[in-house]
């Protein structure tokens, strides 16, 4: 699902921007990754929560994906040089990613899966994605967010079949996906890591 002009302007603003390389710094303190690892962030949009990632965990290979192709033409043009040989922006769909099963090392998301139709789709999408041992690095958003009275006017998310916390967490058991500890949840968001068994 692409997002509607408000969000748009939300993403790309210099605080979101922020906001990331701070959540980021916090997802790498529950879990460092290991050197040569192969990334994946979705819904990559511009392409700055990618940069985040490869100043902060120095992957060796970081695919961004976003359903949106203006996005991702966005994302290549602001490219900057130093990523060229380790980052690749392409269109794709959380819900059918297309990789191999256990071909990637991390997943990263940063407020993408209440914008999928089939949430628990692309949670499942991204454990067969990820190796044993792999880590899903995640910032969700909840309802209380995005669908109150004010947001849901201003915003255009998918309405069937949403999740709160309790759902959430579920949800990344059932596929095998265990919640480290140390994560921050509120009713508004989750932050976390969660590592495939």
């Amino acid at each position: 699902m692409k997002v509607n002009w408000p969000e748009r302007l939300w993403v790309n603003s210099p605080l979101r921007y922020l906001i990331q390389q701070r959540e980021t710094q916090f997802l790498k303190r529950l879990r460092d990754l290991e050197p040569g690892t192969r990334c994946l962030e979705i819904g990559c949009g511009h392409g700055a929560g990618a940069r985040i990632i490869l100043r902060t965990f120095q992957p060796e290979r970081l695919d961004g994906l976003d359903v949106d192709p203006a996005m991702i033409r966005l994302a290549i043009k602001r490219q900057p040089h130093w990523t060229v040989d380790r980052l690749l922006f392409f269109v794709g769909d959380a819900q059918q990613l297309p990789y191999a099963d256990g071909s990637m090392d991390a997943v990263f998301n940063f407020g993408i899966i209440h914008h999928l139709e089939n949430w628990e789709q692309g949670i499942s999408e991204i454990c067969r994605v990820l190796k044993r041992g792999g880590g899903f690095y995640f910032e969700e958003i909840y309802p209380a967010l995005y669908a109150n009275a004010i947001t849901r006017r201003l915003l255009d998310h998918p309405t069937e079949n949403r999740f709160h916390g309790p759902e959430y967490r579920a949800a990344l058991q059932k596929e095998g996906l265990r919640l480290l500890p140390g994560y921050k949840e509120t009713r508004f968001a989750i932050l976390g890591v969660a590592v495939k068994e």
